[in-house]
């Protein structure tokens, strides 16, 4: 007997049908014997649905009644699943994540998950029932509602699962498990049977979107175990998120190959080679919460140098507008763009103890004619900028290149 966390997402439970699915494959686990609390989303859209009401209210809505909104798309799953479960003859009860004190920071639309009272859900649990808490959201010290953002209800389900020393958290999604790439890229992808948090981190990071990138965080800092299982498929393992260990010595060098699509390069032409120009370019841009990516400084011509930066696209028309600002009052030459690049990842820890891994993704591009603009390393990571009509060409090659591709 184990104490599992089940997280199910939007299209999980998208409709009252596929609530009772749900339910129904929650009945299965605990007829083994297990100890479940499940962790639902809203159903899929409800979210955008309620932001949008308080939109056409207010252009700019106060973000602490936002929260009060937005919570409440994971109220009406929480009970629509526990009634579902009572149809399945389970007990079952329905938390919000204020009911349970899920204790925040008071950052409303965005909050931080400080603590987690585990008493009622261990007692409920003690009592044999099925304990179904509501992701995404939780309660400052003030009582105040607020919500987690962007996944968080990924992060809900692993907080949890922290708190309760829960023996896993499985991650239901529409997908059967993590991929070497998007199978809708290369179709020959293979499902991995396991992933390190370390490698999973990269992979989020770089623009898989199987995971929130602070799920993985969160879990990688607790030794949460994290599995992601699909909502539509009863048979399969999935993808075990762990911990690296020894025994996986004959790991592959590469686990899989991450791209991102919405990527733009910036270029500050003909700016003086002094100490602390990067923080005169780059401060103001990180002052307006605009992420900087990769960065390159070329090397100086009569005292002067180039300065290069990729941002997320949808920031690309403000950064480009503050860096002319800034490009004047540093005398640059001027500003060049590029919003049509796109950034591929090769991932794996194997890299540490295997060289030649740069030269070999270096190779395969080029024998395909693939011009590289940008390059930025890490110990598990090699990514490049490259043209975006290039992408899925470099993502198949690349694939190919490092043997990812299934077995026959």
């Amino acid at each position: 007997m184990a104490l599992i966390v089940q997280k199910f997402g939007g299209t999980s439970v998208a409709s009252t049908d596929r609530i009772k699915n749900v339910a129904k494959r929650v009945a299965r686990w605990k007829a083994q014997g297990h100890d479940i609390i499940v962790v639902p989303s809203a159903m899929s859209g409800e979210t955008n649905r309620l932001i949008a009401l308080a939109k056409d209210i207010s252009a700019s809505p106060d973000p602490r009644e936002l929260d009060v909104i937005a919570s409440t798309g994971e109220q009406v799953t929480i009970g629509l699943l526990a009634m579902a479960m009572h149809e399945e003859g389970l007990k079952a009860k329905s938390y919000t994540g204020p009911q349970v004190r899920v204790l925040t920071d008071s950052t409303f639309t965005k909050a931080r998950i400080l603590q987690i009272d585990d008493e009622r859900i261990r007692k409920d649990l003690a009592e044999g029932y099925v304990v179904v808490v509501a992701g995404f959201q939780g309660a400052d010290e003030d009582g105040n509602i607020t919500t987690l953002g962007r996944g968080g209800s990924d992060t809900s389900a692993v907080a949890l699962a922290a708190a309760l020393r829960a023996d896993e958290c499985q991650i239901y999604t529409d997908v059967d498990g993590v991929y070497t790439t998007d199978p809708r890229v290369v179709p020959e992808a293979r499902k991995l049977d396991t992933i390190t948090f370390e490698e999973m981190l990269e992979m989020a990071s770089l623009g898989s979107k199987v995971l929130q990138i602070r799920s993985v965080e969160f879990a990688g800092k607790y030794k949460v175990k994290l599995r992601v299982l699909s909502s539509f498929q009863d048979e399969g393992e999935g993808t075990l998120i762990t911990v690296e260990e020894d025994k996986k010595m004959e790991q592959p060098i590469i686990s899989g190959i991450a791209f991102n699509r919405d990527e733009a390069k910036l270029t500050l032409l003909g700016v003086p080679d002094l100490p602390g120009i990067a923080y005169k370019i780059l401060g103001p841009i990180a002052e307006t919460n605009i992420d900087v990516d990769m960065i390159i400084q070329n090397v100086s011509h009569d005292g002067a140098t180039d300065f290069s930066f990729t941002v997320n696209r949808g920031d690309y028309g403000k950064a480009e507008a503050m860096l002319k600002e800034i490009g004047t009052n540093l005398k640059a030459r001027g500003v060049v763009g590029d919003n049509k690049i796109c950034k591929v990842s090769a991932v794996g820890v194997g890299m540490r103890s295997h060289p030649g891994v740069a030269s070999k993704m270096f190779s395969a591009l080029g024998a395909e004619g693939i011009n590289i603009q940008m390059i930025s390393t890490s110990e598990i990571k090699i990514s490049v900028v490259i043209e975006e009509k290039y992408l899925e060409l470099a993502v198949r090659v690349l694939h190919k290149a490092f043997g990812l591709e299934k077995a026959e």
